[in-house]
């Protein structure tokens, strides 16, 4: 399995995790729905972007499309540090979705180095 595949499965079922905490921080206040906002429309664009990324017109396309995606899985690794640290959701409880968060802006950033190096070999 290539790691675009993988990653755009893994982005998929990240973006599905969002939503539902998302959905849970709905119910605990304004502040705890605005910040989920926030998350939701960073954490579901990573997915969205990996998605376009796959139907690149060339090559630097793939590559664009591929870091907005990182840009973003690095804002939704913020925003689930900040719920943390603010402890508006148990540590415990995001612990692992903010693993989650930091193999994806791994995997993109492997994925976007790679094609750049294959990118600029190619010229």
């Amino acid at each position: 399995m290539s790691a675009e595949v993988k990653i755009t499965e893994r982005s998929f079922e990240f973006a599905v995790r969002i939503v539902k905490l998302s959905r849970f921080l709905e119910k605990q206040g304004r502040v705890s729905r605005t910040l989920a906002n926030q998350l939701l429309r960073s954490g579901t664009s990573i997915g969205a972007n990996v998605e376009e990324a796959q139907a690149g017109q060339s090559k630097a396309d793939f590559i664009a499309k591929m870091s907005i995606a990182r840009k973003e899985a690095r804002e939704t690794h913020y925003w689930l540090r900040l719920f943390k640290e603010s402890e508006v959701v148990p540590a415990a409880k995001l612990s692992e979705i903010i693993h989650e968060a930091d193999e994806i802006i791994r995997i993109l950033t492997a994925i976007v180095k790679t094609s750049q190096t294959k990118s600029s070999k190619g010229k």
